[in-house]
C-alpha cells in the first residue's frame, strides 16, 4: 500500500516537468508512504512518476518503486495489493520472464508485457497504478473493480496529473482551486460526489472497474474493464448449498488477504460481517489474530456500544484484542485533520473512529487490517434497504395510474411532507424512475432546494440528483435482463456508494495512520457469486442476511448471529452541542457568507435545531474542506498542519 503520482506533459506544450515539483507532490502523501520515496523523470523531462512507499510485500529495496522492466521500457508507480502474485509469477516465469523482486508490482509490469491492458482480468486485488510505456508513448492509470483504492487526474497546463490524494495534485500552486457547483448539489444528496467528478472544479477520479489510456498527443480515453453484472452467473442449489458456495468463497477471500510480509489484524465491531472474519482469519493461525475495537465513553441514545459483542467475538476466535474509547473532545480536535485527510467532502462521521481505530492498530505492530465493508450491499444487510425493495415491489406490483400518484403527492403537500423522504419515492416512482436511490440519502430534494442559495436554485432548478445515477441505471438497464429487482440496489451501491463514500472514508482514514485496509467481502469472485445468489434466497423470510447468516451458522455464536442489526455509528446527535459547535461556527459562518452556495436564513436554522444532527454534518464536513483547501488555498499547504500531525500519531 502506497501513495502514486505522476505527470505527462503533452506535444505542443512549452513546459517541462521538474524533480522537484515530483518530489511536492509525493510529500502531501508521507503519510501513505513512511517506508520510503522514489521518483522517476524521463531524459525530457516530458514524463514523470513519484512514489511513497509502505512496505508490506517484499520489504527489500528490490520492491522499491517507481518500478521499471529490465529493458526501461515501461515504468510502473502503483498502490495496492495484488493477492494472487504468486500464481501469476509462476505462469509468467513459464512464458519466461524473469523477476527481481518478490513484490507484485514486477508482477504487473510483466503481466502488461505479455497481455496488455487484458491483465487487469487476471489480477485478483485491490489497485490503483500509473504505468509508462515508452514504446507505445502512453500512458495507462487504472483503478481496481470495487474501487478499494482511490486515483485522481486532472489535466492542467498541457500536461497530465494524477495522484492518489487530491492533495498531490495541489501542490501544483497554479492548478485552480474551484468548487464544482454540481458536484456540491449532489453531495447534498448523496454525501458523496459521483464519479467522475470531485468537489473541485477540473479534478476528477477515476470509477472504480475503469481504467484510463493518454497520449502525448493529448487523447485522453477512460473506459470500464469489469462490471459486477456482467461478472455475475446465476447459482443454483438448495439455500444450504448455496450458504456453503457463499462460506468457502468468504473462507478463500480472508486467505488471500492475509498475503503479507508485515503483522495483520482484524478492525472488530462485534457484528455479524467483523466476527465472521476474525473467526475465519483464526483459523489454522499458529498465533492469535489481533483484534481492534472501538467505544465511546459512555453509552448514548443514539448509539449503543458494540463492545460487548466485540469481546464476544474476539474471546471465540481466540483474538489478543485491544479497545480504545472516543469521546466528544476527541471528535472536536480531530476535525481539523479529518478535511485534510479526507481531500473532499465524505460526510460520514465514521471518519473519526476509523482512523482512531487505524491508530491504535498501528500502536500495537499492526500495519494491515481486514475490514467488514461490503457485506451488506451484497447479502441484504440493511433494514433501509428491506424497506425500500417492499416499497418498490408494492409500486411495480400496483402500477397505480398517474392521476392517483399525483392526488397522493399533492395529499403529502398539503400535510406539509414534500421535504419528506416518502414524498421523494413515490414522486420517482411517478416519473417511471427506481424508488431507490443509493443507501446515503441527505437532504431531500425539496429540503436541498430550501437549502440553496437563491443562485443556485436558479441554476439548478431543472436539474435532479437522478442525472448524478442515470448513467449507472442506464448501465444496469442495458446488463440486467432476466435479473432481480434488489440487484438494483446492490449494483447502485456497489457502482457509487461503496467506492466513492464507504470505501473512501476507509482508505482515507486508514492510510492517515499508515495502516492498509482489505475488505475480504468486496474480493471480486465473491461479489460476481452474491450477485448470482437469486432474490428469493437472500431475502428468505424476510430475514437480512439470511445466506450470510446461514453460512456462518457454527463458525461464529449464534447470539452474534442473531443480534438485531447495528451499524457503525457516531453519536453525533449528543456530541454536536453547541460548545462543540462553538468552536467551528466561525467557519461555518465564513462560508456561508463567502460561497454563496447556501441560503443563510436556511443554513443558520439547521444549525439551530439540535434534531437535525446528521444534516448538520454534511454541512459542517464541507466547510471545513473549504477552509482548508480553498479559502487558505496554497498557503495551507506550506504550513505544516499541526491538528493532523497530532491525529496522526
Amino acid at each position: 500500500m502506497c501513495g502514486i503520482a505522476g505527470a505527462m506533459v503533452f506535444d505542443g506544450a512549452t513546459a517541462s516537468l521538474s524533480r522537484a515539483g515530483l518530489a511536492a507532490m509525493s510529500a502531501t502523501m508521507r503519510h501513505r508512504g513512511p517506508d520510503g520515496d522514489g521518483l522517476w523523470l524521463s531524459e525530457d523531462r516530458r514524463v514523470g512518476l513519484a512514489h511513497r512507499r509502505l512496505a508490506i510485500v517484499d520489504l527489500t529495496p528490490a520492491a522499491a518503486q517507481p518500478m521499471t522492466d529490465a529493458a526501461g521500457e515501461i515504468r510502473l508507480t502503483y498502490n495496492g495489493e495484488i493477492y494472487n502474485h504468486a500464481a501469476l509469477r509462476a505462469e509468467l516465469e513459464s512464458l519466461g520472464c524473469r523477476f527481481r523482486s518478490h513484490g507484485d508490482a514486477e508482477v504487473i509490469i510483466h503481466a502488461y508485457r505479455a497481455w496488455g491492458t487484458d491483465c487487469l482480468r487476471r489480477f485478483r486485488g485491490m489497485f490503483a497504478f500509473g504505468l509508462w510505456d515508452a514504446r507505445a508513448r502512453l500512458m495507462w492509470l487504472a483503478r481496481d473493480r470495487l474501487g478499494l483504492k482511490p486515483l485522481y487526474w486532472a489535466i492542467h497546463a498541457g500536461r497530465l496529473v494524477f495522484a492518489s490524494e487530491i492533495k498531490a495534485l495541489l501542490a501544483d500552486p497554479a492548478l485552480p482551486r474551484a468548487i464544482d457547483e454540481q458536484a456540491f448539489f449532489h453531495y447534498l444528496s448523496f454525501l458523496a460526489t459521483p464519479a467522475p467528478d470531485t468537489l473541485f472544479a477540473g479534478i476528477h477520479k477515476l470509477a472504480a472497474g475503469c481504467m484510463l489510456v493518454a497520449a502525448p498527443s493529448g487523447a485522453v480515453r477512460p473506459s470500464r474493464y469489469w462490471d459486477a453484472l456482467e461478472a455475475a452467473r446465476p447459482v443454483a442449489g438448495d439455500d444450504g448449498e448455496i450458504a456453503e458456495r457463499v462460506g468457502a468463497a468468504l473462507r478463500e477471500s480472508v486467505r488471500l488477504r492475509k498475503m503479507s510480509d508485515v503483522p495483520v489484524g482484524v478492525f472488530l465491531s462485534g457484528g455479524l460481517d467483523s466476527s465472521a472474519i476474525a473467526a475465519l482469519f483464526a483459523e489454522g493461525e499458529a498465533r492469535p489474530v489481533k483484534t481492534f475495537s472501538i467505544g465511546y465513553d459512555r453509552d448514548y441514545p443514539s448509539c449503543a456500544s458494540e463492545l460487548a459483542f466485540a469481546r464476544q467475538a474476539a474471546r471465540h476466535a481466540g483474538a489478543d484484542h485491544h479497545e480504545c474509547l472516543l469521546s466528544a473532545a476527541d471528535l472536536a480536535a480531530f476535525l481539523p485533520a479529518m478535511a485534510e485527510m479526507q481531500d473532499e467532502p465524505i460526510a460520514d462521521p465514521v471518519c473519526a473512529p476509523l482512523h482512531r481505530l487505524a491508530r491504535l492498530a498501528r500502536a500495537n505492530g499492526v500495519v494491515v487490517v481486514q475490514v467488514g465493508e461490503g457485506a451488506d450491499e451484497l447479502f441484504w444487510g440493511y433494514p433501509d434497504w428491506k424497506r425500500a425493495l417492499a416499497l418498490q415491489r408494492l409500486a411495480d406490483a400496483a402500477h397505480a395510474p398517474a392521476a392517483l400518484e399525483r392526488a397522493a403527492l399533492a395529499g403529502l403537500r398539503a400535510a406539509g411532507r414534500q421535504a419528506s423522504h416518502p414524498y421523494d419515492w413515490l414522486d420517482r416512482h411517478a416519473r417511471g424512475r427506481p424508488v431507490f436511490w443509493g443507501g446515503a440519502e441527505a437532504f431531500s430534494a425539496a429540503g436541498k432546494q430550501r437549502l440553496l442559495s437563491p443562485r443556485l436554485r436558479e441554476k439548478f432548478a431543472a436539474l435532479s440528483s437522478w442525472e448524478a445515477i442515470r448513467p449507472i441505471h442506464e448501465r444496469y438497464r442495458s446488463l440486467n435482463e432476466g435479473r432481480s429487482p434488489l440487484n438494483w440496489m446492490t449494483y447502485l451501491d456497489l457502482n457509487f456508494r461503496l467506492p466513492e463514500l464507504l470505501l473512501m472514508r476507509v482508505d482515507k482514514m486508514t492510510m492517515g495512520a499508515g495502516v492498509e485496509a482489505r475488505a475480504p467481502f468486496l474480493d471480486h469472485e465473491l461479489v460476481a457469486l452474491a450477485l448470482g445468489v437469486p432474490e428469493a434466497v437472500r431475502t428468505r423470510g424476510g430475514v437480512l442476511k439470511a445466506t450470510l447468516k446461514r453460512a456462518m451458522r457454527g463458525i461464529i455464536p449464534d447470539s452474534i448471529i442473531d443480534r438485531p442489526k447495528q451499524g457503525f455509528g457516531v453519536p453525533v446527535q449528543e456530541w454536536l452541542t453547541p460548545e462543540l459547535l462553538r468552536d467551528v461556527m466561525p467557519t461555518v459562518e465564513a462560508f456561508i457568507a463567502q460561497t454563496d452556495l447556501v441560503d443563510p436564513d436556511a443554513a443558520r436554522a439547521l444549525f439551530a435545531e439540535p434534531r437535525r444532527a446528521t444534516l448538520r454534518w454534511p454541512i459542517l464536513n464541507v466547510a471545513l474542506w473549504w477552509d482548508r483547501f480553498i479559502r487558505r488555498g496554497p498557503d495551507a499547504a506550506r504550513e505544516p498542519d499541526r491538528a493532523a500531525a497530532r491525529a496522526r500519531g
